[in-house]
């Protein structure tokens, strides 16, 4: 089965094309700067086949346009022909309470996608321009929609509500959602079959630390606390974003600064964060060179941002009673082996143990981290959220099947 697995963003698109019974990735790309003039489209394939094509790509169904030709292109493509794709997995943002599983998607569920738009209003309508376009452009292949916020379904009431009128929730769905759901499923299940262990019976922590960061507490399989929350903006200091904020302190800067709703939301998303804190970036590597070189600001944000995931980890901890493992994922959770050393030298209470040797210069590999004896396990897990839209995407699809017979 060849699925195609799409990942719609507000201008641009990322892409994998999947053969789902080698296990190969045929080709991945990127359309880049939609509907800005200076376009382009980047595909690599299996073999080592580069192209960038550079153009005016003026929306999105356009640029799957693109992408569809150069997959059966003669030179660069993957594909014979269109009809070889047997299905199209999409990443969608936010499906509110509507979805606690990956859905065939049909008008029905393209509705209550819709419908989920105002929970999600920079995310979820550049991937409903995905689906649109695929199902104008390819009618009669199945299309799977595939829910960051669904693994975290699982969370029981005391951990997603909101301390506000619960007339509110009730009116608006406000409650914690979580993010980066299918990276939390997949680096837990791998870390366990790395280990040998059964997933249904461990205690674990996944921190997923990239310009947008998560922490996910999971116990027995199954999503029980995550630190982001409505929005991407609650929980872990991010690259650009504050994570947990006192409501006083914005309310403040609001009255203040006399700033609107839209100027407070760009202040936190947009300013705030490693960036806002050290002045410098919001990339960890040249935060981490600043603070070599002396920067206060840069050595301030490195410590606020180790302790955070200090906090997160520990509350985890105490909430499922203990933790078995700690995997670490996403662009810095890979590859920055200071955050990591940081972390766990701090959790000898716990019993774990942590590897120096087996950490350093350790960069986007599956790895164990703590000692051989060690009572918690720390791993290195690199994600792979494509993949997981894809075996999602086969599991639906054989599901509708069985129905039918």
């Amino acid at each position: 089965m060849i699925v195609l697995v799409l990942n719609a963003g507000s201008s641009s698109i990322k892409y994998q094309l999947y053969d789902i019974a080698t296990g190969e990735v045929l080709a991945k790309g990127l359309v880049d700067k939609i509907g800005m003039g200076d376009s382009s489209l980047t595909n690599k394939r299996v073999d080592g086949d580069e192209v960038k094509l550079e153009g005016e790509i003026i929306d999105h169904q356009a640029g799957i346009e693109y992408v569809l030709g150069v997959l059966i292109s003669q030179k660069h493509g993957s594909i014979k022909a269109l009809e070889e794709i047997d299905a199209v997995g999409h990443r969608v943002v936010h499906g509110g309470e509507s979805f606690h599983s990956s859905a065939m998607i049909n008008d029905k569920i393209i509705k209550k996608i819709e419908e989920c738009v105002s929970l999600a209003p920079l995310h979820n309508p550049p991937n409903l321009k995905g689906i649109y376009a695929i199902t104008e452009l390819l009618p009669d292949t199945p299309q799977v929609a595939v829910f960051d916020t669904a693994f975290h379904q699982t969370m029981p009431k005391q951990a997603y509500m909101y301390a506000i009128p619960y007339s509110l929730y009730k009116k608006y769905g406000l409650r914690r959602y979580g993010f980066h759901g299918t990276s939390h499923h997949y680096v837990s299940r791998k870390a366990c079959e790395m280990l040998g262990l059964d997933y249904q019976k461990q205690k674990i922590i996944t921190c997923h630390l990239g310009n947008g960061a998560s922490i996910t507490a999971i116990k027995h399989g199954k999503s029980v606390d995550t630190s982001m929350g409505l929005t991407p903006v609650e929980g872990m200091i991010m690259g650009t974003r504050s994570g947990d904020l006192d409501l006083g302190v914005l309310t403040y800067i609001i009255d203040k600064e006399e700033l609107n709703v839209k100027e407070a939301n760009t202040l936190i998303n947009k300013h705030s964060g490693i960036l806002g804190i050290s002045g410098v970036s919001s990339d960890m590597r040249e935060v981490e060179r600043a603070a070599e070189d002396g920067n206060n600001r840069a050595q301030l944000a490195l410590e606020m941002y180790d302790y955070r995931i200090i906090k997160y980890i520990g509350s985890y901890a105490a909430a499922m009673s203990g933790v078995d493992i700690i995997v670490f994922t996403g662009g810095i959770g890979e590859n920055a082996e200071r955050v990591r050393e940081s972390v766990c030298k701090r959790f000898g209470y716990l019993g774990l143990e942590f590897d120096q040797e087996k950490n350093r210069g350790l960069r986007s590999k599956e790895a164990v981290i703590s000692t051989s004896d060690s009572k918690v396990k720390v791993m290195v897990v690199p994600t792979n959220e494509e993949l997981v839209i894809a075996e999602e995407t086969v599991k639906v699809l054989e599901a509708a099947k069985l129905r039918k017979n």
